[in-house]
């Protein structure tokens, strides 16, 4: 009887699966041509994988859930309703962290990942259209700091190649933690989000180069105990951009030079380098954007101490940096969001102008990102 009973669950739950797989769409983030994984309306998304031979399988989207397997060797699983936007996830094969063969893969999470797009209703803003479109070209240049070939990725904007006398202004983009130089153009639709910014003329056209955000200067130890911004410490990064991207970059592309001219912003350890960087470079950049990442604040510390006093004088420095931008998500982490909330506080209290901006609903990912850097990118280089 218990067997019965077994089966006639077994056999719903699958009848279940299969109803919702035929009222699915296959995810923009699929390889082409495969089906799975699918996207219901309500958000909730079925993954499929064959493994005939396998035990147990899981599919790990920051919660993991169990696969059921069917007599063709089949596994699927229906999730929850998931977050809008971009989510980094693996399949979990007899224990072992494996990329979905039926998705494009993605640099994140330290690894190359699966990735799946939620639909956004709000989307339109990073989604390929009829105007004209910039290109993301690839840089490799030999750093002397660090001993080795580094890469960077840099978008010229719509008319670069047509205009030959024509200069621009640059936005320097960083990534976060466990991702790199490919991410904005890939899982943060930068590009797109440029074109139509500019097509719309609610942007002005730019430079927008992407390095990779590690840099270790080999003469130096690395910490292989501190985590968190503290492990940036022995990361040399602000100075290769400072020393070696930006020289190289002004050197390779018509770019207008002036510090009135160039930006930078970054996302979670893009947005702490990005403050690292630019407030102890305020001779070289006028404009400073963090996404769900700014200053280092520490309980208690006293902002107008920070930088070396950068902020001691409020006018000062409201009439040498054109916009501070501060950005997080409603739904990231408590202690994250508190941070970030607690930067803006103070720099409100220590009379700092700046723009402060919380995205609805989502947390410590790309949908965060994608709109912070609209609203960003539309600020910068106003006349």
């Amino acid at each position: 009887m218990k067997t019965i009973i077994a089966l006639v669950a077994w056999a719903a739950l699958l009848t279940a699966t299969v109803r919702a797989q035929d009222a699915g769409v296959p995810a923009s983030t699929n390889i082409p041509g495969q089906k799975y994984p699918q996207i219901l309306p309500d958000n909730r998304v079925v993954f499929r994988v064959k493994a005939p031979e396998a035990q147990k399988v899981q599919m790990d989207l920051g919660r993991k859930y169990d696969m059921v397997k069917d007599t063709s060797g089949f596994w699927t699983v229906t999730t929850d309703p998931i977050v809008e936007g971009f989510h980094y996830y693996s399949l979990i094969i007899d224990g072992v962290p494996l990329c979905d063969p039926s998705s494009q893969t993605f640099y994140g999470m330290g690894r190359m990942a699966s990735g799946i797009d939620i639909p956004d209703k709000d989307m339109d803003y990073y989604q390929p259209k009829n105007v004209p479109h910039g290109q993301v070209r690839s840089v490799s240049y030999y750093s002397d700091m660090t001993k080795a070939w580094r890469r960077a990725n840099v978008y010229t904007p719509p008319g670069y190649d047509e205009s030959p006398k024509k200069r621009y202004p640059v936005l320097y983009l960083q990534h976060g933690s466990g991702e790199d130089e490919t991410g904005w153009p890939t899982q943060g639709k930068m590009n797109f989000i440029l074109d139509n910014l500019i097509a719309e003329g609610k942007a002005t056209p730019m430079i927008v180069v992407m390095e990779r955000g590690y840099a270790t200067d080999p003469t130096k130890p690395v910490s292989t105990t501190v985590s968190g911004p503290a492990s940036m410490n022995s990361n040399v990064f602000p100075d290769v951009l400072v020393r070696e991207v930006i020289p190289m970059i002004d050197k390779s592309f018509r770019t207008l030079t002036d510090r009135d001219n160039r930006a930078m912003a970054g996302l979670s350890m893009g947005g702490f380098q990005t403050f690292q960087t630019t407030m102890t470079n305020l001779d070289k950049f006028a404009y400073i954007g963090g996404f769900s990442g700014a200053g280092r604040l520490q309980p208690g510390a006293d902002i107008q101490q920070l930088y070396n006093g950068a902020w001691a004088d409020a006018d000062a420095f409201n009439k040498k940096v054109k916009v501070v931008y501060v950005s997080i998500g409603t739904k990231e982490p408590e202690r994250m969001y508190a941070g970030v909330k607690g930067f803006h506080e103070a720099l409100d209290k220590a009379g700092i102008k700046h723009v402060y901006y919380e995205s609805p609903g989502t947390s410590h990912e790309w949908q965060t990102w994608r709109r912070s850097l609209r609203q960003y990118a539309g600020l910068i280089f106003k006349k």
